[in-house]
């Protein structure tokens, strides 16, 4: 388990470092950290039980929140499912 741990943590640590390259690397960062967290997600579960997976899970969500939100949009229209149109962006005028 304590292999699994390390990684994890590796895969935060290497998640905030790429966070700091410009805004136009971020699309191809997430895909990245995507690639690189399934199947650490899977190794974590396989080594330290399904709970460690959960927690792999959750910590990856909490860090790649947009690509989450994105996917679960694209899920949802594939099942004609819209979600919810986001509410207009105040203005800050009373009139």
């Amino acid at each position: 388990m304590a292999p699994a741990l390390i990684l994890l943590c590796l895969w935060v640590v290497l998640a905030a470092a790429l966070s700091l390259l410009p805004g136009r690397f971020h699309w191809r960062v997430a895909w990245l950290l995507i690639a690189l967290g399934i199947p650490l997600a899977g190794y974590a579960t396989l080594k330290g039980g399904p709970l460690l997976g959960l927690l792999a899970l959750a910590v990856g969500l909490a860090v790649l929140r947009w690509p989450a939100r994105r996917g679960m949009r694209f899920v949802l229209r594939g099942l004609g499912l819209e979600p919810p149109a986001p509410p207009p962006p105040a203005t800050g005028k009373d009139g």
